[in-house]
């Protein structure tokens, strides 16, 4: 059974735009490595810069796959480089009844 994640990265400074072109790579590299559904990924942006995606791992055994494939490690790698990772109750918009982002 598939398991939908929704992670949020914060841009390091001057950082934005490379993690957009990153955010918009990711889930085709975790398919080239069989570790994602066929989900069209979403990616959004907070109101201070924030990204979000929203991705469908293939099982929870494909999140443990991913711990111990080099290519996925290297691809982590260039997201640590580009930003941090910030849990999603931290997020403006997360207080919110209905959370609004823009679309990427």
């Amino acid at each position: 059974m598939g398991r939908i994640v929704i992670v949020a990265y914060q841009p390091k400074p001057g950082k934005g735009g490379e993690l957009k072109a990153l955010t918009r790579t990711h889930v085709a590299r975790l398919k080239q490595e069989g570790l994602v559904t066929d989900m069209k990924p979403v990616l959004l942006e907070t109101s201070n810069g924030t990204v979000i995606e929203i991705f469908e791992w293939l099982s929870a055994e494909a999140i443990q796959q991913a711990h111990q494939n080099k290519v996925v490690h290297q691809m982590w790698a260039e997201f640590d480089a580009v930003c941090t990772y910030v849990p999603l109750n931290t997020l403006g918009e997360a207080g919110n009844m209905f959370a609004e982002f823009t679309p990427i």
